[in-house]
């Protein structure tokens, strides 16, 4: 809640902001300790980002150099992924694909975000652009992801800029649409009307009142983003309107071997499976952040833990 401090007219949070957030992790890390699987999952993760920014000095070939004599070779002590029809690692391509989904991932995650939770809050405050605003929401929220994406990059073409601009284009307007809610129930509250009595400007409501409260919802609603992200590069890739297929990915390896499936299942197996794998982890990282900010699972979390 917002204080008048006696020697000046200027308002403070209190808590600020860096406190509210350092809690928020705290709080996580806490969680961890105790919750095996978030530990488990939030392990997944990192061993994702390392892979992704070490990639090319873990790779043991050069994972674009074909060699057909060895084509569709199965996971041997050599190729522990074994190797494709052009006779390329598996696992090399694998790890470096890591890099690629990574990228797209948070690359998305962080534009959508800044943009959703600035257009939200300027919104949500001026009711004749909140509902002009939110009626192309409407018609973005409309379509599915992946066909808007399809559209989008059938028109401004495929390459990695591009896909990270549609999916952005498209997971910005569910942030819109969840932040501005979030506005609208906190911009009725009695700090924010004590605020604006006494002269507090908008922009400063917005950023010192009201963004600090609705911080938890953004980074639970971020997690969700960042796997879904993931997902739908993925997809792009598989169905060729992605990445181009001599940039490693997770989707364009899964399509690279979707032919093969009966003489070659790894080679769609293993990026299957690290795919799998990391848009779960990112998930139950999301639902359990979830479940330790609110304040009303918290406390049902405490009374199931002290039942054990």
């Amino acid at each position: 809640m917002a204080v008048i401090s006696d020697s000046s007219n200027e308002w403070e949070l209190a808590p600020p902001f860096s406190t509210r957030l350092k809690g928020m992790f705290g709080s996580t890390y806490r969680a961890a300790k105790r919750d095996l699987v978030l530990a488990a999952a939030i392990s997944v993760l990192l061993v994702g980002l390392f892979l992704a920014v070490f990639a090319p000095t873990l790779a043991r070939t050069d994972y674009e150099r074909t060699d057909p004599v060895n084509r569709m070779l199965a996971p041997n002590s050599h190729n522990w992924f074994g190797t494709d029809n052009w006779g390329r690692d598996v696992f090399d391509r694998t790890i470096v694909g890591t890099r690629m989904s990574f990228l797209v991932g948070f690359s998305v995650t962080l534009i959508s975000t800044v943009l959703g939770v600035g257009i939200a809050l300027v919104i949500s405050y001026f009711r004749i652009l909140d509902a002009v605003m939110m009626r192309f929401v409407d018609g973005f929220l409309a379509f599915p992801t992946i066909l808007l994406a399809l559209a989008l990059i059938s028109l401004i073409g495929p390459s990695v800029g591009n896909v990270i601009i549609a999916l952005s284009v498209t997971a910005t307007a569910g942030k819109i649409r969840l932040v501005r809610g979030a506005v609208l129930s906190l911009r009725e509250s009695t700090y924010v009307e004590a605020a604006k009595a006494v002269g507090v400007p908008i922009p400063r409501i917005l950023l010192l009142h009201i963004l600090p409260n609705i911080v938890g919802i953004i980074i639970v609603q971020a997690t969700f983003t960042l796997a879904s992200a993931i997902l739908a590069e993925a997809s792009l890739s598989f169905l060729g309107a992605g990445v181009p297929e001599y940039v490693p990915s997770w989707g364009n390896i899964i399509a690279t071997g979707q032919g093969y499936i009966q003489v070659g299942f790894h080679i769609s197996f293993f990026p299957g499976l690290f795919l799998t794998t990391t848009v779960l982890a990112v998930v139950l990282i999301g639902d359990s952040v979830r479940d330790h900010l609110d304040p009303r699972l918290r406390g049902r979390l405490k009374t199931t833990a002290a039942q054990q």
